[in-house]
């Protein structure tokens, strides 16, 4: 099945305004108990961990989804607030039949999402998702939506913190190297990563001071984080000297994004070409391969293959870019956005925990400062622009937007790329043009948007 025929899982979960359909209270019930009857097939006594970011929201769903799940007879187990790729870990080294997180990443507070892994801590494959998204639909034209629960149901915050623990535990001792002597400036986006981060950092050793660990409800990615890595650059630049680096994470914490100590943002392009360099010199990089998505900067490719390592490209979302590496057997790939997935070890998903530990790891291994790590990867101009769209056709179908697509794909002959195409979670289409002269991108970009907007804009 393919991802245009589910109505409710986009790339990463279900997402939405909290509140409105298919968030609301009667929803999210439904959401877990369809969750719940899809584990009854498979297990006996199916146990289900749960966590949350901070988002205001949060907490009441993931209540709901926990009365759902517990009306099917399922034991849940609350994490309390820990990032995405914790809930993956816990799913799958506790044994439990699945892991389900509340969050919409990176997305405003008054958004939130339902994603869902499986016991072995990866994301559902779209055509499981299109089968519990039908029982769901069943389910909400049934006579008795909510259905009857006698048991008793805990609360999800604030959790039991030994599965927290666990997870940190785990990321602290997959470091093999000496980090104490680097100092770090950390923006964890008043989200996920505030439960974890400090904790995991002082257990490194690492000389780390924090921004965005006050969270309100409302203020999770709010000019901060990932979603705004100028944050933490501009922290950086202006405390020149005291920091080696820059850290900054999203909601949900499964990706993170850097900045040097002079103030310059690495963004995930440039994490995967220092790790897959690192581990290509250590001899443990399957295959001299990795995989990028259609997003990643033509700069990256030219890079690798200087290295002798070879870039394949995957649609974007860190599912498919997972898919990908399973079908390859690459350990390493991610997004330009920060998603990093790792699978030279137990990781199953981005964790941007985790890939802050690798980049200092590298740095302290190496000795060399990240910008020296980074400083010859010279990146093609770029530019994405996102336009509100009414609905997503196909753009094969609207005969004026592959036009224009052709014509700029004339023009750059080879000296650059267009890719167009629908978030997986939005009513957005988003152009991306990169090309060796900023004007002509901006250009090229413009004609596309302009395309779009006329044939399908909202």
């Amino acid at each position: 099945m393919t991802s245009q025929t589910r109505q409710l899982f986009g790339t990463d979960g279900i997402r939405g305004v909290a509140g409105e359909f298919p968030l609301t209270t009667d929803s999210t019930r439904l959401i877990g108990r369809a969750l719940g009857h899809d584990l009854m097939r498979s297990h006996a006594h199916p146990r289900v961990v749960i966590g949350q970011d901070t988002r205001q929201s949060s907490s009441w769903i993931a209540d709901q989804v926990t009365h759902g799940l517990v009306s099917t007879n399922c034991e849940v187990h609350s994490a309390g607030v820990i990032t995405t790729p914790g809930v993956a870990f816990l799913a799958r080294s506790k044994k439990f039949g699945a892991g389900v997180v509340i969050s919409a990443s990176h997305n405003p507070w008054t958004d939130n999402g339902i994603k869902v892994f499986s016991g072995d801590g990866y994301k559902l494959p779209d055509s499981h998702e299109l089968a519990i998204e039908q029982e769901i639909f069943a389910l909400l034209q049934g006579p008795a939506q909510g259905g009857t629960i006698s048991a008793k149901v805990a609360p999800s915050l604030p959790g039991e913190p030994e599965l927290r623990h666990a997870y940190i535990d785990w990321l602290a001792q997959s470091v093999k190297t000496d980090l104490s002597h680097l100092r770090v400036l950390v923006d964890c986006a008043n989200g996920a990563a505030t439960a974890e981060a400090p904790e995991l950092l002082r257990a490194c050793g690492i000389q780390a001071s924090f921004l965005g660990t006050s969270p309100d409800g409302k203020n999770i990615n709010e000019n901060c984080g990932a979603l705004h890595p100028e944050t933490v650059a501009r922290a950086v630049l202006e405390k020149k000297g005291q920091f080696d680096l820059g850290i900054t994470f999203d909601g949900d914490a499964d990706r993170a994004l850097f900045c040097d100590a002079g103030g310059r943002i690495v963004n995930g392009d440039a994490v995967l070409l220092l790790a897959a360099r690192d581990m290509q010199s250590r001899g443990v990089l399957a295959h001299s391969t990795i995989v990028a998505t259609t997003m990643s900067n033509m700069g990256l490719e030219i890079a690798l293959r200087k290295a002798g390592i070879r870039m394949l490209r995957a649609n974007v979302g860190d599912k498919y870019v997972l898919e990908e590496m399973l079908k390859t057997g690459a350990i390493l790939g991610g997004e330009q956005s920060g998603h990093i997935i790792f699978r030279d070890g137990d990781a199953t998903t981005g964790d941007g925990l985790l890939t802050a530990l690798r980049m200092m790891e590298i740095m302290a291994r190496t000795g060399k400062s990240l910008a020296d790590l980074a400083g010859d990867l010279k990146v093609f101009p770029q530019t994405i622009q996102n336009i509100r769209v009414r609905e997503k056709t196909p753009f094969v179908q609207v005969p004026e937007i592959q036009q224009t697509i052709a014509a700029a794909e004339r023009e750059l002959n080879g000296s650059g790329r267009v890719v167009v195409r629908y978030s997986g979670t939005e009513a957005l289409a988003r152009v991306m043009v990169e090309a060796e002269s900023e004007a002509k991108m901006n250009a090229l970009a413009g004609n596309i948007a302009d395309a779009i907007k006329n044939a399908l804009g909202a």
